[in-house]
């Protein structure tokens, strides 16, 4: 993790060296951002990630040589302090799921404006989990008919608690609910009247109880378990 006065390193993984460069020059413009290393396709990704240990990779999903889900795969693996996001035109299930399942910490589309895209990637750092509106709706959705098929969905494979593990708080259970439901954490923050920070530490707590890795994962327990908000009667 870089410290507070460090900027945050990133690789960029794109096999379209002009969409690539006009990132990079964006980025760059950022105080708090350094492009560190660029790559043209995921194996030279996955080298680079090795190499240059970035805090955070932005990364294509649809390239040569390798896509950028296997490379997810295989930088959470061999470079596991390694933060990345996905920034692509696919809108595919399969990628998104497979990407969020390898864990990937964000899933965002290139029709993001240059501030969205700055915003979403500073939150990655925060330990959140940034999705593009259309891609969040889409998650929400097969989070709840994955629920209701009894975990037969697209999100299936998201690990799960054990048994015997910590009790989560009710705190932690009412802030899971409020994630399920799409919330970011300063929305949940103003939802509880609690700080954004403190929201921040009972998902990271609620999170490293449940060994699990990122927002979605929670969401998808949440459906799994029947946590879920019962909906607020009508007046």
């Amino acid at each position: 993790m870089p410290g507070p006065d460090d900027p945050i390193r990133i690789l960029l993984v794109d096999d379209q060296p002009l969409f690539r460069k006009a990132i990079a020059t964006l980025i760059d413009e950022q105080p708090d951002f350094t492009v560190v290393g660029e790559a043209e396709n995921g194996l030279d990704g996955v080298e680079q990630a090795r190499a240059l240990q970035p805090d955070l990779v932005v990364l294509d999903v649809d390239m040569p040589v390798m896509n950028g889900v296997e490379a997810v795969r295989l930088i959470r693996e061999q470079v596991p302090a390694t933060k990345v996001v996905m920034l692509t035109v696919s809108e595919d299930e399969d990628d998104l799921f497979d990407a969020i399942r390898y864990g990937a910490h964000g899933y965002l589309l290139k029709d993001l404006r240059p501030e969205q895209l700055y915003d979403m990637l500073r939150s990655v750092m925060r330990n959140e989990t940034p999705l593009s509106p259309a891609i969040a709706g889409r998650v929400l959705t097969a989070l709840r008919g994955w629920g209701q098929s009894g975990g037969t969905g697209p999100i299936r494979s998201a690990p799960s608690a054990t048994p015997e593990g910590p009790a989560l708080t009710r705190r932690e259970i009412e802030i899971l609910q409020l994630v399920a439901d799409g919330l970011s954490n300063k929305e949940i923050g103003v939802r509880l009247s609690i700080t954004e920070g403190t929201v921040k530490n009972h998902v990271h707590n609620a999170l490293e109880k449940l060994h699990l890795e990122n927002r979605i994962q929670a969401a998808a327990y949440v459906v799994r378990q029947g946590m879920g908000r019962r909906p607020e009667p009508s007046a």
